[in-house]
């Protein structure tokens, strides 16, 4: 995170090893990040506005395996759409790069996300997000072997693809784990319907 040219450098000379990605490095991360999130929702509540601090183990066990799930899925759906999207960019078709670009540029997010441990804090998460976008762009050309007039469209496609990707996997999980642990669904909270 503090050099990213150096360290996509050391990246790229590496064999990519996306169970060994997944399991040793964006597991890790994302479930520290989903322990966070139950602390947070569990013990410590959000504002829901007008004086109201909603929490409880219902609504701590919805943020922790929403956090875990869409960390682990955005990696490889995201990867696996950067990865088919890459010909069209001049750029290398290689799925253990694409997860490899995805899952490292994700870290900042990852960290950023141990930040939901105090629920009010929730903004660090969407500066560490941002931050990994940056690392994306940087990383692109190193791993995916992105030409530089291509670069710029790629990353944007790229940016397009995993905000879609999260946010749709956010409103799946949401419709499948409300239910699942008697939280009310956030897409009908104010009465209406997403």
């Amino acid at each position: 995170m503090l050099a990213p040219n150096k360290e996509w450098d050391v990246i790229n000379g590496e064999e990519p090893n996306t169970p060994g990605i997944i399991t040793g490095y964006v597991l890790p991360l994302a479930g520290a990040a989903a322990v966070a999130s139950f602390i947070g929702y569990a013990l410590v509540g959000f504002n829901v506005g007008f004086g109201i601090r909603m929490k409880g183990f219902d609504w701590g066990l919805y943020h922790g395996v929403s956090a875990l799930a869409s960390g682990i899925l955005t990696v490889f759906v995201a990867a696996f759409i950067i990865d088919a999207l890459a010909p069209s960019f001049g750029s290398e078709k290689n799925m253990g790069r694409s997860v490899q670009l995805v899952a490292y540029s994700w870290t900042p997010g990852f960290v950023a996300g141990l930040a939901m441990i105090l629920p009010s804090l929730a903004i660090l998460s969407l500066v560490g997000i941002i931050y990994g976008l940056y690392l994306l762009y940087v990383g692109l050309p190193k791993l995916k072997k992105t030409p530089p007039d291509k670069l710029v469209g790629y990353f944007v496609v790229s940016l397009i693809t995993i905000i879609v990707v999260y946010f749709v996997l956010g409103f799946v999980l949401n419709k499948i784990l409300a239910p699942i642990f008697g939280i009310p669904d956030i897409s009908d909270v104010s009465g209406f319907r997403l």
